[in-house]
Parts: structure tokens; C-alpha cells; sequence
């Protein structure tokens, strides 16, 4: 059976915009493009989805951005160089952290002896613009600086993820 060309390219152009009408009609809704930060992820860590040192999972397509103007601002987050941020630098954006997985990096991080240990008595600080309040608290997991590990202030209190700051020192930022 022959196909005329023409009819070839207009069933060619038709699935193009099939596939192309959720991500355009995310925008035409005022969304940022999903796809646009997978994109952007991938080209970053040097990796796609589901390969060793890409993310994790496709950003989850239910979310609704604020379409963003500016280019994406992408940075390493953590010692363990196991997430990426994401950020939107218009006023009032967003951010995003992806998940990464199997990171070769992540080697040498492993690598770096803890700067405090589970178990050891620590302090907390919380920081935020012209403050800091500082108490005493207890890790709950080892860390090396740079580290989030959960911390509590007793053994009732519910644990908070705080940041390893310096050995013996946590801080939890406030935005």
C-alpha cells in the first residue's frame, strides 16, 4: 500500500501536536513547562531520568508552577550531592528539589568523616534575617558538615532536620 507524501507529513505534523498539547496547554494556563525542568536537570548533572547520576523521576506532572521568565537557577543541594535545586530567580518564584540517583560524586562526599555523630549532644540554632536562638539537642543520625540529619530538643520532642554546621553545631534556617 502507498501513502502520498502529503498525507504522510500532515499525520506527521497532527501526532507532533498531540504530543506537544499537554505542555502547551500547561502554558496557555499560566504554568511553567514541567518538561522545561526535566530538560534542564538532565543537562546539568550530564544524566537523564532513571540513569545513574539523573534524577530520580520525571518532576511530577501534577504540580502547578508559576510560569517563570528568567533561566532556571540550578545548584548541587546537600554534602551528598544527591538532590538538585531548582529555582525560579523572579520575585516571588519558586523551588524545586529532584531527586538524584547513583550520583559518581557522591564517592568522594562518602568519604568525609562525620562532624557529629548519632547520639552526641549537639546545639541547635535557628537563624533567620537579625536573629539566632540557640538550644541544646540531641543528633539523631551522623552527618558530615554540610550534612541534614534529624535532630531533637528531648526525647519527647518531635525530631526537625537541621543542617550540620560545624562539629557540634546544627543550624535550621529560617526563611
Amino acid at each position: 500500500m502507498k501513502i502520498a507524501p502529503r498525507i504522510l507529513a500532515s499525520a506527521a505534523t497532527a501526532l507532533a501536536a498531540i504530543a506537544m498539547a499537554p505542555a502547551a496547554s500547561a502554558q496557555a494556563r499560566g504554568f511553567h513547562d514541567l518538561v522545561a525542568i526535566d530538560a534542564a536537570v538532565a543537562a546539568f548533572t550530564g544524566a537523564g531520568i532513571g540513569v545513574p547520576g539523573g534524577a530520580n523521576l520525571p518532576v511530577d506532572r501534577r504540580m502547578r508552577l508559576a510560569p517563570c521568565y528568567s533561566p532556571l537557577a540550578l545548584s548541587w543541594y546537600g554534602n551528598r550531592q544527591d538532590n538538585v535545586l531548582v529555582q525560579c530567580p523572579d520575585v516571588g518564584g519558586w523551588r524545586l528539589f529532584v531527586a538524584v540517583s547513583g550520583n559518581s560524586r557522591q564517592g568522594a562526599a562518602s568519604m568525609v568523616p562525620p562532624a557529629v555523630a548519632r547520639g552526641e549532644a549537639i546545639t541547635i540554632a535557628v537563624s533567620g534575617a537579625g536573629f539566632s536562638v540557640t538550644q541544646s539537642g540531641e543528633a539523631m543520625e551522623a552527618g558530615a558538615v554540610g550534612a541534614w540529619i534529624r535532630v531533637r530538643t528531648s526525647a519527647k520532642a518531635t525530631p526537625i532536620r537541621a543542617q550540620v554546621a560545624r562539629p557540634g553545631l546544627v543550624v535550621v534556617p529560617v526563611d
